[in-house]
C-alpha cells in the first residue's frame, strides 16, 4: 500500500479550491446577466404584454385598449396573469439556461436533472 503524497494532495487542493473560485466567478457573472436581461410574455395574441427581468422584477405592462372592458374585468385579468405567467416562465428559463451548466461537475448528478430552479438562483418569494 502507498502513501499518499502529502505534496501532492496540497496541490490538488489547491486545484479544486482555484475550480471552486473559478465557478463561483461565472456563477456572479451568471446571475448578473439574469438580472439585467429582459423577458416577455404575452397573452390574447399579444393584446397583454408583460416585460420583466430576469430576477422577476416588473419592468412594463401594456394592454390594448380593446380588451378594458369594464364590464369584463374577468377577462382582463386572466389576461394579465397569463402574460405574467409567461414572462415568469420564461425568466426561469432563462435561469436555467444560465446557470444550469455551471452545476455540472459540482457533485450533482445529471441523470434527471436539468439545472437549478429560478427559485434556488435568487431564493424564495418569487
Amino acid at each position: 500500500m502507498t502513501t499518499p503524497d502529502p505534496q501532492q494532495q496540497a496541490v490538488d487542493m489547491n486545484e479544486l479550491i482555484a475550480q471552486a473560485a473559478r465557478v463561483q466567478e461565472e456563477l456572479a457573472r451568471a446571475q448578473e446577466e439574469i438580472l439585467k436581461a429582459h423577458v416577455e410574455g404575452s397573452a390574447g395574441n399579444g393584446l397583454v404584454k408583460i416585460v420583466m427581468t430576469g430576477g422577476a422584477e416588473l419592468v412594463d405592462l401594456q394592454i390594448d385598449k380593446s380588451v378594458v372592458d369594464p364590464e369584463d374585468i374577468d377577462t382582463l385579468k386572466d389576461l394579465i396573469m397569463g402574460a405574467y405567467k409567461e414572462a415568469h416562465a420564461a425568466a426561469g428559463r432563462l435561469a436555467q439556461e444560465k446557470i444550469g451548466p455551471l452545476s455540472q461537475g459540482m457533485g450533482q448528478s445529471q441523470q434527471n436533472y436539468d439545472g437549478p430552479s429560478f427559485n434556488d438562483v435568487f431564493g424564495g418569494g418569487q
